[in-house]
C-alpha cells in the first residue's frame, strides 16, 4: 500500500488561505461592519401650524436622520451636546446583549450628557432585523429627538417575503405648539393633566386637515403594480394611533423587528414606541384618484385628549399627464377610521384586542420563537394611576383635590439622581435603590371593579433581581383606580412573548390554559388591554440593569415604571464588562 500524498507546504497555505477568503465572503462567516455616526444635538427653528419654536434636533434634521445597519454590525454614535438640556438617546428595541452601557435611559443605564459634552453609544446588532426607532430618554425631550433605526439582513439573507420594490419609513408623531418641557413641568407642579398635542405628524409633517399646514403634507409617491415596503414607527409622546390608506389594504409581515406570520388589515394600531413593516400593494393600473393616509388617536382614558387627526396622501404617478392638471382635478379618497374615544364603543375595544391576537412569530426552524416553556419565576403586576398628597397650602388639580400619579404594585418609581446601573456594577447600590420590589401587589383587590376609596400610592426606588438566564412569567394587570386605561409596556434589553391577554381580572387557575407558548408574538412594547391584563414570558439572558416603563410619557413621568437588575452569568460573555471611559457623569 503506497504511502499517502501530502501536499507540500506551500500549497496547503495556499489552500487554506482560499479557504479563508471562500468563507469570509459566506454568510455565516461574515463579520458585520463597523458604522460610524455623529449626532449633534442643537437648537433649530421649526414652523407649523403658523406657529414658530425652537426644537432641539439631531443633525438640524426633524424627524432625526435614520440609522441604518446589517444584523451583524457594530455601530458606534457620538452624541455631542450643544443645548443647555441633558441628553440621552434610547436605542429603543435594541437587545444591547453586553453594552447595557449603551441603552440610555436617564439615571437608569446612564447619567446624563451635559452641555458641552459628548459619549458614544457602541453596540452590535444581534439576531434582529426590521424597524426600530431611536429618540430621547430623559424628560419629554423625545418630543422632537426621535428617528428610525433600519436594520437590514445580513448580506446574501433576503426578506421572508416578497422583495419590495422600495422601502419607506413613516413616522408618526406628536406636534407641540409650545414646548413640551414647560407642558411636563406645569403638569407635575400642579398635579393635574398636562396640555395635550396640537397636532399629529407624519415623518413631522401636519398635513391638509390642519389649519396652516396644506402645504406641510407628506407624499407617498407610488408606481402601479409595486410592492412597497413601509416602515412604521410610532414615535407620539402619549398616544396609541390607528393608522389606515384609503382603498388599500397592508400586509403586516414585521413588529418590533421580529418577523410575523403576514396577514392583512385595512387599519393597524401602533402604540407608542413600536414599529411595524407594511407591504404595500399598489393597484395595478394607475388609477383616476388620490387617496388619504390617515393617523388618529385611539383613546381609553378619561381627560382631555388631541383628538385631531394627521394626514398624507398618496399619489400614482402619472404617466401621461402633467402634475398640476392631474392631482389637483382628481378624487380623493379616504379611509374611514375607528371612532375615538373607545369607551363608549366595544366593539373598537373588541377589534384592538382581535388585531392584537393576529400578531404571531413566523415560529420556522431559520425564524424559531424560542418562548420559555417552563418557568422559574412568575410575577404579578398591576399598573395604573393613582394619586399623590397635595403638598400643604398649595392647591392641586388632579382627582379630589390630589395629584395624579402612576404606580405598578402601588409604587411610584423615583428616579435616582445617579446612575443605577453604575450603583450596580460596583456593588454601591446603598442610598441608590432597593431590591425588594413586590412580587405582587401588597393588598388584592377587584383589580378592575370598583376602585378602592384609598387611591395614594407609595414612592420609592426599588427594583427585582434575576439570577442570569431566569425564566420569567409576567402577568401585567390593568387597574380601574382613577379609570381603567391601555397601557403600552415597553421593557428595555428584551424582547419578550405575549403568551395570553385579556379583559377584566386575570385567573391564574383558568386563563393559563389558554396561553399560546407555540408562536407567540415576540415584541419590546405591548399594551396592556385596558381592564384586562398581559402575559408574557422572557429570558433574563442579558446582565445589566432594565427600565420597564409605560411608553406613554405622561404616565412614566407620573411613575409607571420600575427596573430589573439582571445578575451576571457564568461564562466571560455572559458578564456586563466595564464602563466605558466617556460614560458621562453626573
Amino acid at each position: 500500500m503506497g504511502s499517502p500524498h501530502f501536499p507540500c507546504f506551500t500549497s496547503m497555505a495556499a489552500l487554506l488561505f482560499g479557504f479563508f477568503v471562500a468563507a469570509s465572503w459566506m454568510p455565516e462567516f461574515a463579520a458585520g461592519k463597523t458604522r460610524h455616526y455623529t449626532f449633534n444635538i442643537k437648537y433649530h427653528n421649526v414652523t407649523r401650524l403658523c406657529n414658530t419654536r425652537r426644537i432641539l434636533s439631531v443633525n438640524g434634521k426633524f424627524p432625526g436622520p435614520r440609522l441604518v445597519a446589517r444584523e451583524g454590525d457594530q455601530v458606534l454614535i457620538k452624541v455631542v451636546n450643544h443645548v443647555s438640556n441633558n441628553i440621552t438617546i434610547h436605542w429603543h428595541g435594541i437587545r444591547q446583549l453586553q453594552t447595557g452601557w449603551a441603552d440610555g435611559p436617564a439615571y437608569i443605564t446612564q447619567c446624563p450628557i451635559q452641555t458641552g459634552q459628548a459619549y458614544t453609544y457602541n453596540f452590535t446588532i444581534t439576531g434582529q432585523r426590521g424597524t426600530l426607532l431611536w429618540h430621547a430618554h430623559i424628560s419629554w425631550l423625545r418630543s422632537t429627538l426621535y428617528g428610525p433605526i433600519i436594520i437590514l439582513p445580513k448580506r446574501n439573507e433576503s426578506y421572508p417575503f416578497v422583495k419590495p420594490y422600495k422601502e419607506v419609513s413613516i413616522i408618526l408623531g406628536e406636534w407641540f405648539n409650545v414646548d413640551p418641557e414647560a407642558v411636563i413641568s406645569q403638569a407635575l407642579q400642579t398635579g393635574g393633566g398636562p396640555n395635550v398635542s396640537d397636532a399629529y405628524t407624519i415623518n413631522g409633517l401636519p398635513g391638509p386637515l390642519y389649519n396652516c399646514s396644506s402645504k406641510d403634507v407628506f407624499k407617498l409617491k407610488v408606481k402601479p403594480g409595486k410592492t412597497y415596503l413601509l416602515r412604521l414607527i410610532n414615535a407620539a409622546l402619549n398616544d396609541e394611533l390607528f393608522f389606515s390608506i384609503a382603498n388599500h389594504s397592508l400586509t403586516v409581515v414585521e413588529a418590533d423587528a421580529v418577523y410575523t406570520k403576514p396577514f392583512e388589515t385595512d387599519i393597524l394600531l401602533i402604540a407608542p414606541g413600536q414599529t411595524t413593516n407594511l407591504l404595500l400593494k399598489t393597484k395595478p393600473t394607475s388609477p383616476n384618484a388620490t387617496f388619504l393616509i390617515l393617523a388618529r388617536p385611539y383613546f381609553t382614558g378619561a381627560g382631555t385628549l388631541d383628538n385631531t387627526t394627521t394626514a398624507g396622501i398618496l399619489e400614482y404617478k402619472h404617466p401621461n399627464t402633467t402634475h398640476h392638471t392631474s392631482i389637483k382635478a382628481l378624487p380623493l379618497f379616504r379611509p374611514s377610521l375607528p371612532p375615538i374615544n373607545a369607551t363608549k364603543f366595544v366593539n373598537v375595544t373588541q377589534f384592538v384586542e382581535n388585531l392584537a391576537k393576529k400578531f404571531r412569530s413566523l415560529a420556522t426552524k431559520q425564524f424559531p420563537a424560542n418562548v420559555p416553556q417552563t418557568v422559574d419565576r412568575r410575577f404579578f403586576f398591576t399598573i395604573g394611576l393613582g394619586t399623590s398628597p397635595c403638598p400643604q397650602n398649595s392647591t392641586c388639580q388632579g382627582p379630589n383635590g390630589l395629584k395624579f400619579a402612576a404606580s405598578v404594585n402601588n409604587f411610584s418609581f423615583a428616579l435616582p439622581s445617579t446612575a443605577m446601573l453604575q450603583a450596580h456594577f460596583s456593588g454601591q447600590s446603598n442610598g441608590v435603590y432597593t431590591t425588594d420590589f413586590p412580587t405582587k401587589p401588597l393588598v388584592a383587590f377587584n383589580y378592575t371593579g370598583t376602585p378602592p376609596n384609598i387611591t395614594n400610592v407609595s414612592n420609592a426606588t426599588r427594583a427585582v433581581v434575576l439570577p442570569f438566564n431566569t425564566s420569567v412569567e409576567l402577568v401585567l394587570q390593568d387597574t380601574s383606580i382613577v379609570g381603567a386605561e391601555s397601557h403600552p409596556l415597553h421593557l428595555h434589553g428584551f424582547n419578550f412573548f405575549i403568551v395570553g391577554l385579556g379583559f377584566g381580572n386575570y385567573d391564574p387557575t383558568k386563563d393559563p390554559a389558554n396561553f399560546n407558548l407555540v408562536d407567540p408574538a415576540e415584541r419590546n412594547t405591548a399594551g396592556v388591554p385596558a381592564g384586562g391584563w398581559l402575559a408574557i414570558r422572557f429570558f433574563a439572558d442579558n446582565p445589566g440593569v432594565w427600565f420597564m416603563h409605560c411608553h406613554l410619557d405622561i404616565h412614566t413621568s407620573w411613575g409607571l415604571r420600575m427596573a430589573w437588575i439582571v445578575q451576571d452569568g457564568p461564562q466571560p460573555n455572559q458578564k456586563l464588562p466595564p464602563p466605558p471611559s466617556d460614560l458621562p457623569k453626573c
